[in-house]
């Protein structure tokens, strides 16, 4: 609701395995994901992502899990996210990555 208030067009999936099949039927600017998903994780999706579209920019966000936060994030940066969120983030933060990754060429 908050990146629409923003005034944009924004398209949720469940899981990691949604995510493709959503992004297959409908083009996007940026994706925001999560490290760690249901059924499958962020940094597969990302390297997919990367693979099929490669304009595509990526902001990651992560709380942690069996790792600190930090390194599933070093980690998703090295599989070609573009922007980095730690959990708990304001809506500042989402809408300054959100900027910030639209003016990377």
């Amino acid at each position: 609701m908050m990146l629409e208030a923003a005034g944009y067009a924004v398209m949720a999936a469940e899981d990691g395995v949604q995510a493709p099949k959503l992004l297959a039927a409908h083009p996007v600017d940026v994706i925001i994901t999560d490290l760690l998903m249901p059924e499958r994780d962020g940094l597969e999706f990302i390297t997919e992502v990367r693979k099929k579209y490669p304009a595509i920019k990526i902001i990651a966000m992560s709380g942690g899990g069996h790792i600190a936060r930090d390194s599933y994030l070093r980690i998703a940066k090295n599989f070609g996210a573009h922007f980095l969120l730690e959990k708990p983030f304001s809506q500042a933060g989402v809408l300054g990555a959100i900027e910030t990754v639209l003016k990377v060429p």
